[in-house]
């Protein structure tokens, strides 16, 4: 397989902005899926979008277009085994070193070096992707990511995945009720956005969920690391993230790697759905900033 970006098709039904395109990017080992939305007018960086844990490309569906508006041309993938991107069978096949190598085969696919974002465990994987070969990129963004996991981390969704050999997904085994009325079909009224996660649900590894759950519990801290690679460094978060990592180890560790700190107000764990003309602000001024 050779490295390609062709056509592709929408993911579900949630409404894309007009100029955001749907593409298929064939990297050597596997096929991903992808979402841009290019300037109208010069283009004052290229930013490459990775999605977290239970994530896909449609994350950042929102963003993608108000990036484009400051200039930005941007780029947003779903990883393998997430969503409509390309799955493969083994919990190994998502071992980190192999994710942050599709991103790394991504920006060579699509022009690099670029900006980095990963959001959630996307930023376990882009730190990852920077650490190995930080050529590849002008700068790092973590977006509501740590530096490190701590053990037994998401044991319980692990061992209820587990439990099920691969037969149901996270939406099913968290919405009984509604997998039951669907399975007998029956239309419980779901609305676009419930509709979208049941779809993405479904359609998501579980092998990839149960990599992705061993490598968020590895206690491992990557600050020294990142801070190595010399990248400018954005750490952000909303005020009202408490969900994923403790808002003062993110806090730290841009301090530790003498990076930008920021606090997006009114946002908890998705700015970039939450409050995204706020955090595209933030971020292109970030990336504008420190582009040669």
């Amino acid at each position: 397989m050779t490295g390609a970006i062709t056509d592709g098709v929408p993911f579900g039904e949630l409404p894309l902005a007009a100029g955001v395109d749907v593409l298929r990017l064939r990297l050597p080992e596997v096929e991903l899926t992808a979402l841009r939305a290019r300037p109208t007018g010069d283009s004052r960086a290229t930013a490459l979008l990775v999605p977290g844990f239970t994530g896909s490309k449609e994350d950042h569906r929102v963003l993608l277009p108000l990036l484009a508006e400051r200039g930005i041309d941007a780029w947003a993938i779903s990883q393998r085994g997430q969503g409509d991107s390309q799955s493969l069978p083994r919990v190994s096949d998502y071992a980190l070193d192999l994710l942050a190598g599709d991103v790394q085969e991504v920006v060579d696919l699509i022009g690099g070096p670029v900006h980095l974002l990963g959001h959630s465990f996307g930023g376990t994987v882009a730190c990852a992707a920077a650490i190995a070969d930080p050529a590849r990129f002008r700068s790092l963004t973590l977006l509501c990511s740590g530096p490190h996991g701590w053990p037994g981390r998401k044991a319980d969704i692990r061992a209820r995945l587990l439990a099920t050999g691969g037969t149901a997904d996270l939406w099913s085994l968290d919405n009984p009720e509604l997998a039951w009325a669907l399975a007998q079909g029956e239309d419980p009224g779901l609305d676009p956005e419930a509709q979208f996660h049941r779809l993405r649900s479904a359609a998501t590894s579980t092998a990839q969920l149960i990599a992705a759950i061993d490598i968020l519990a590895d206690p491992t801290d990557v600050t020294a690391a990142l801070a190595a690679t010399g990248l400018p460094v954005l750490v952000a978060h909303g005020e009202h993230d408490d969900i994923a990592w403790p808002q003062s180890w993110q806090r730290r560790t841009a301090e530790q790697v003498s990076g930008q700190y920021a606090v997006l107000p009114g946002a908890a764990h998705s700015p970039n759905l939450e409050t995204p003309e706020a955090t595209a602000d933030l971020l292109a001024g970030f990336w504008t900033s420190v582009t040669d």
